[in-house]
Parts: structure tokens; sequence; C-alpha cells
């Protein structure tokens, strides 16, 4: 939600490597659909996300499916890093995060992490966030229920006093179910419009 779209992301790295794009979309279409969509069953993404699997285990499934554009195999050491490299944090989200936090909200950054926390800067967190739940530090990820009831245990809220931004259609689904307000973010206009109508008291988003 706070860094660029990850279709830029990606689309810049599958570029920048020489990587065949029908390669990537063709597994991680799949891993996709089963991490976030209708289809339950488990995926090399899900093991990431809980940390159950390493990021460097990840990173040799991964290559191990992708094909360059010249042929020669896809180096793995790495991959992750290369990947999001083009990944930035969008300002305008981190400013509305900051004004909810002065304005008197309790924030909590709700992430499934792929790799390690050094991609989590912690003077960023202490400073947005009076909470942070990482999926690979507690075992669990979104859209599982179980992660959303722990984020709000820890902020002492309920689902219903709580909205929920993100920009996977699964997530939205899954908290909303559970009672949560939410915004589908899209771009950065967008969601703030439809936070300051939620706490107007407006439903209708």
């Amino acid at each position: 939600m706070i860094t660029t779209p990850i279709i830029d992301t990606v689309v810049a790295w599958l570029e920048a490597d020489g990587i065949d794009r029908d390669s990537y979309t063709t597994a991680m279409r799949s891993w996709v659909r089963r991490a976030y969509g209708p289809d339950e069953a488990e995926s090399p993404i899900h093991a990431l996300e809980r940390g159950e699997i390493t990021e460097t285990e990840f990173e040799e499934i991964l290559a191990g499916v992708l094909v360059s554009l010249d042929g020669a195999p896809v180096p793995a050491p790495g991959l992750l890093k290369r990947m999001f490299a083009r990944s930035q944090v969008q300002s305008e989200m981190l400013d509305l995060v900051r004004e909810l936090r002065a304005g008197g909200l309790r924030t909590s950054l709700l992430s499934n992490s792929w790799g390690t926390r050094e991609g989590y800067p912690q003077d960023v967190l202490d400073e947005l966030f009076d909470d942070a739940v990482i999926s690979g530090d507690v075992g669990m990820r979104k859209p599982e229920e179980r992660i959303f009831r722990l984020a709000v245990e820890r902020l002492g809220l309920s689902p219903a006093e709580c909205v929920f931004v993100d920009d996977m259609e699964g997530n939205i689904a899954a908290a909303q179910a559970l009672g949560f307000a939410v915004v589908h973010h899209t771009e950065p206009a967008a969601t703030r419009a439809q936070i300051a109508g939620l706490l107007a008291g407006n439903t209708g988003v």
C-alpha cells in the first residue's frame, strides 16, 4: 500500500534481467491465484510469507521456473532483491498515515513479507505505526483470518472499529467478511478520499 504498484516493479525487473515475461506470468498466475484467490491450495508464496521457507529457498524455486530471453539460467541468488529494486515508497501514503496518527488514530502495518525484515526500516515503523504485524514474524499471512484478529487484538480494537486498506482484492474480501471497513487501494488520492469519507461517517465507499 505504501509502495509503488507491484506490477510496475516486476515489469521493470523482468526487463532489466532479460527474463521472459510469459515464464514469469505462467508461474506466478497460479501461485497468486492460490495465495489470494478462491483456490485454497498451498503455493510457494504461502510458505515464503509465513516464514516456512527461507528467502534463498524461494529464490531457487522461482528461478527454476523462469526462462531468460537468451536461454541462460536465471540466477537465483539475490533474485528477490533484484525483483524489488525498483520499488519506491509513495510519499503521499506516508503523509496520509502521518496525518491519521497525528489526528489521534491508532495505526498498524499488516504486511505479508517476501524476505527479511530489512525491507521494513525500523525508524519508519516507529514514526508511522503503533504496531506492525509482519507475516514472516508471526507465521501467518493475509488473507488468513487469524492474522487480522491478531492485528486488531494488538491494537486493543475490534474489526468494526478499524479501516483496512490494501491493494489485493483477496485481502479486502477477507477483511470485509470479518467486519472491517475497507478501502481497496489503487492510488493515493482515491485512498485518501475514501478514508476521509469513512471517518466522516459516509459508508458509501
